[in-house]
């Protein structure tokens, strides 16, 4: 059975991905990360994901990206922007090179199990337009990887897969449900109460519930305060 290294936030999109690679036919090794970030009760939730989703093994990385600060998720005196979607700009939510930090612990791993693929649910959709879920930027890593790695240079080709690149939030939904993908155990939110609700207004929590209501498909997501309603 062939193995792929899968990056697991916790999320829906990182969920979706990993549903993704099981249906091909992969044997998944997931990867998570503790970096000190607000909403760390995500790394709980991939937990739950991986499993029910029955992965050969699940592990979970402590980094400190708060020690460079410049991101409101892992700075606690910078505020969660809310009602942000649809402005242009970068927001204060993006984590100075995380996806880069992420995969090269992924690309590590997936050396030492000889895992050609590694799977990441980036998309260029319905994104906050963070520089590191982009087409231009995944093909990039994927040149790298092959440059700086053992598998690559024996011939060994590695391949990031970015299966959601292109889909909406409510097509990425409609693909998970196909696939039994358990959202009920997903945690999208920026900035969740002191008990892990999502707070209804962050980026995330917006795109999350109006990928749901776009898809006909009900949220299970677990608010604390109502939604904000879809966008138009």
């Amino acid at each position: 059975m062939k193995k792929a290294v899968v990056l697991l936030s916790g999320g829906l999109d990182s969920a979706t991905c990993l549903g993704i690679a099981k249906s091909q036919g992969f044997e998944i090794y997931a990867i998570s990360f503790d970096y000190k970030q607000r909403h760390s009760v995500e790394v709980d939730f991939a937990e739950k994901v991986a499993n029910d989703m029955g992965v050969k093994e699940h592990r979970v990385i402590t980094i400190d990206l708060a020690a460079f600060g410049g991101s409101s998720l892992t700075v606690k005196e910078m505020e969660v922007p809310k009602d942000h979607v649809g402005t242009e700009g970068i927001p204060n939510t993006y984590v100075p090179a995380r996806n880069t930090i992420f995969l090269s612990y992924a690309l590590a791993w997936a050396d030492v199990l000889e895992a050609q693929d590694i799977f990441i649910g980036v998309t260029a959709v319905d994104y906050s337009g963070y520089p590191d879920c982009r087409a231009d930027y995944v093909a990039a890593y994927e040149t790298m990887a092959n440059l700086a790695t053992k598998m690559g240079r024996e011939g060994k080709n590695i391949t990031i897969h970015a299966p959601l690149q292109y889909l909406s939030k409510a097509e990425i939904i409609k693909t998970g449900v196909k696939l039994d993908v358990p959202y009920e155990l997903t945690h999208s939110c920026y900035d969740p109460s002191s008990e892990g609700l999502s707070c209804g207004s962050c980026d995330s929590c917006i795109y999350r519930h109006t990928g749901f209501v776009e898809a006909g498909i009900e949220d299970p997501t677990r608010y604390a305060n109502e939604p904000h309603r879809p966008l138009n």
